[in-house]
């Protein structure tokens, strides 16, 4: 049998105290030395004790064990146990248990560590909610989303009465597109909530995507689909309409020139002739604006590179100088930082500010000492932004909804083009226009990309 310093020590221990029993037995028998046996009695009662902790020290080492597994505390070591025969086999069980349970504890820590980092960095919008209105998660694209920390659904109210109402009413494994209103802008978002319980109590999951570019490039497919049959079937019959009414004009003039000054069919057929130059003038009129919209029925393709703003706003200025000083509009422009650059198609860039700056020049006809501001800035999502504001008007707000449709024009000899081609620049690049009221009055668009 191996050697157990266990069963040395308990036999040793016995041993002792037989001997000091057997003293104090001895003393008490035949001497009177009342001091001496009461210290020999202490003794022999503190080997007793001595010796039932020894004997009961697996049960303390196994009631430690259990301790330190309920508190998931991985930290113990019963190394002690090893040591001796006697108890090598209950160490080593519980050492292998507690060196399993270190690794279960670090391979959940690490996954809780991967699923926490993934909610962190998904692209997606991720808010989970209690049943009693609290905000218990909001990961990273959230807080970009909302701009801060939510602690309370309620607050869903500060980005429209609408998009809150709507939070509150989807019903789980259902989604729907909510409008959500931002100080940058409004925002058409694809909200899906999902329901789940733990601990008794239950949780809503609501995903937020941001489906804005996505539903104005669709929006856009189906309007150049209108336009462009549309504009098929208007061609086809202006055409002929126009040729036929400036041929009939030519001929009738002819006649006319032919005649005697008195003769009576001459005031007849110069009614003839002014009636065919209005057919002629207006078909070839609606033959222009038909092609102005076939413009937007073609494909952009951008070809991206990065240039700074400065430079861009600085082009803007010379191109449009001449404009500016007829109208005696002062124009402004602001990049923060100076050296902030764009991702974008250089060509199509100029020609969205362009058509916006003119929209701009054009509402300040009747406005005294006419203002417009063109700044460029990053905003909190990381995007730039890239603002025109004017100190007309401004656009009414039934209209802001309406300006990007084809066709729909404010000024009085527009043609509805402009805005819905700055509309289809924007979207060819990912990006998104919003229209809002500049403080003080007039009307900010602004581009981000």
């Amino acid at each position: 049998m191996a050697y157990s310093r266990f069963r040395a020590s308990v036999a040793l221990r016995t041993a002792a105290l037989a001997l000091t029993i057997v003293g104090a037995a001895w003393m008490i028998a035949q001497t009177r030395w009342y001091v001496t046996i009461s210290l020999v009695l202490a003794t022999a009662l503190a080997q007793l004790i001595a010796l039932v902790r020894l004997a009961t020290r697996s049960s303390r080492e196994v009631a430690r064990f259990l301790e330190a597994i309920s508190f998931d505390d991985t930290s113990q070591s019963f190394s002690g146990l090893l040591a001796d025969s006697a108890h090598s086999e209950l160490g080593s069980a519980m050492t292998r248990v507690l060196t399993q349970l270190r690794l279960v504890r670090s391979e959940r820590e690490e996954q809780a560590r991967y699923f926490q980092t993934l909610i962190a960095h998904v692209p997606v919008a991720l808010i989970s909610t209690d049943e009693r209105g609290g905000v218990k998660l909001l990961n990273m694209a959230a807080r970009r989303l909302f701009g801060t920390a939510l602690t309370e659904t309620t607050q869903f109210a500060r980005h429209g009465e609408a998009f809150s109402v709507g939070m509150d009413s989807i019903r789980p494994g259902t989604a729907a597109i909510l409008r959500m209103e931002r100080p940058t802008g409004t925002l058409q978002l694809k909200v899906a909530v999902t329901e789940l319980a733990l601990g008794g109590i239950r949780y809503r999951l609501i995903s937020l995507q941001n489906i804005e570019s996505e539903m104005s490039a669709q929006e856009m497919v189906a309007w150049q689909t209108v336009i462009r049959v549309m504009a098929h079937e208007v061609m086809n019959s202006l055409t002929p309409v126009s040729s036929l009414a400036a041929t009939a004009h030519d001929l009738v003039t002819g006649v006319i020139k032919q005649l005697p000054a008195d003769d009576p069919r001459a005031a007849a057929l110069t009614d003839a002739a002014e009636a065919l130059e209005t057919v002629t003038r207006r078909s070839q009129g609606l033959l222009h604006f038909v092609q102005n919209h076939r413009r937007l029925t073609k494909h952009l393709v951008t070809q991206i590179e990065i240039a700074p703003v400065q430079r861009i706003f600085a082009r803007l200025q010379r191109l449009l100088a001449g404009d500016l000083a007829a109208r005696d509009i002062h124009l402004t422009t602001a990049v923060e930082p100076e050296t902030l650059e764009i991702a974008a198609d250089i060509e199509l860039l100029d020609q969205a500010l362009i058509n916006l700056v003119r929209n701009a020049i054009e509402a300040l006809r009747d406005t005294p000492d006419g203002r417009i501001g063109l700044s460029a800035h990053r905003d909190p999502d990381g995007r730039v932004a890239i603002v025109v504001a004017d100190n007309g008007p401004g656009i009414a707000p039934d209209q802001r909804e309406k300006i990007f449709v084809p066709f729909f024009t404010t000024k009085r000899q527009g043609s509805g083009v402009g805005l819905t081609l700055v509309r289809q620049i924007a979207t060819a690049h990912a990006a998104t226009v919003d229209v809002s009221s500049t403080p003080g009055g007039g009307a900010t668009v602004s581009m981000r990309f």
